[in-house]
């Protein structure tokens, strides 16, 4: 009998835990964020006068709350302004005139499922000689 009620206790911990995992899995997919596009993309060689940076998620983002930095090391180069009336997957911003260098795109988006901040950079380079 007590092995009986051992399995019992068992199988009930088991459906109770199988019920939980997916909202687990939901939380952790409504933070996450892939980039699927962006410009200038990883590890590319842009001129100086590109005329608009933009990274395309795979979700809507909070434009809002949402940033976009260019950086050379640590050091903050500008500080882009996403246009707030862009797609809403899409972070959108005018570009500097950059001498050139290497720099990486910072951006640190939340979704509008969300509550934590998901972020990366797009290393490139900014070159006189840009390639075709």
């Amino acid at each position: 009998m007590p092995q009986r009620l051992t399995i019992t206790a068992l199988l009930v911990l088991l459906m109770t835990t199988a019920n939980l995992i997916p909202a687990v899995r939901a939380q952790q997919t409504a933070d996450q964020v892939h980039v699927m596009e962006s410009t200038p993309a990883a590890n590319a060689i842009i001129g100086r006068k590109s005329s608009a940076f933009f990274v395309r998620f795979d979700r809507p983002v909070d434009h809002l709350k949402s940033t976009l930095v260019i950086k050379q090391g640590d050091k903050v180069i500008e500080r882009l302004h996403p246009r707030l009336e862009s797609a809403p997957e899409v972070l959108f911003a005018a570009a500097p005139t950059l001498p050139p260098g290497d720099y990486k795109l910072h951006w640190a988006v939340i979704t509008l499922q969300g509550t934590k901040a998901i972020e990366g950079d797009i290393p490139f380079k900014v070159s006189d000689q840009p390639s075709q």
